[in-house]
């Protein structure tokens, strides 16, 4: 069975980290969400409150995609997942180089895992969780770029001030 882990942050999923995805559970027997914190981002919502947003959009992706939590190195989740792959999205040459080189780190961590690089769709390149947030926090309309549900997630987040 080959099984892909992609990781993220997803705060919030996007309309590019479901294209990605949706994509990439086409290549693998499994697909493994790995939703994680990430001690240089400050998010916007819980790790509990971003796997129920994955959960929920991609309840109606075809394949066998599994969404878990994890708070370790990428390479063990991947490990104690069975993974063979890592599956990355690229937006823009940005993104390649900060990738490439955690490709190779991950690379020397275990060799036998392989990081696979989707591009991104070109009408969904310029989409960024930390744009999306920006966007939502000065009042602009998210619609274009997150799930409606997630949409309204973010809008309600704002509502409540909570963190």
């Amino acid at each position: 069975m080959k099984i892909a882990v992609y990781p993220g942050t997803f705060d919030p999923v996007t309309l590019g980290h479901i294209d990605i995805i949706r994509r990439g559970a086409h290549l693998v027997d499994k697909l493994v969400i790995g939703v994680t914190t990430n001690p240089s981002k400050e998010p916007m919502f819980a790790v509990v409150d971003r796997l129920a947003m994955v959960k929920r959009e991609v309840a109606g992706i075809a394949g066998q995609i599994e969404v878990v939590e994890f708070d370790s190195l990428l390479m063990d989740f991947a490990e104690s997942q069975g993974a063979t792959a890592i599956l990355r999205g690229l937006r823009a040459v940005a993104d390649f180089e900060y990738e490439f080189q955690m490709a190779g780190m991950n690379q020397k961590l275990n060799e036998n895992i392989e990081t696979v690089f989707l591009m991104a769709d070109v009408s969904l390149q310029p989409i960024a969780s930390k744009l999306v947030k920006e966007i939502a926090r000065f009042g602009g309309s998210i619609d274009k770029f997150v799930p409606p549900a997630v949409a309204e997630d973010v809008r309600r987040h704002l509502i409540s001030g909570s963190r």
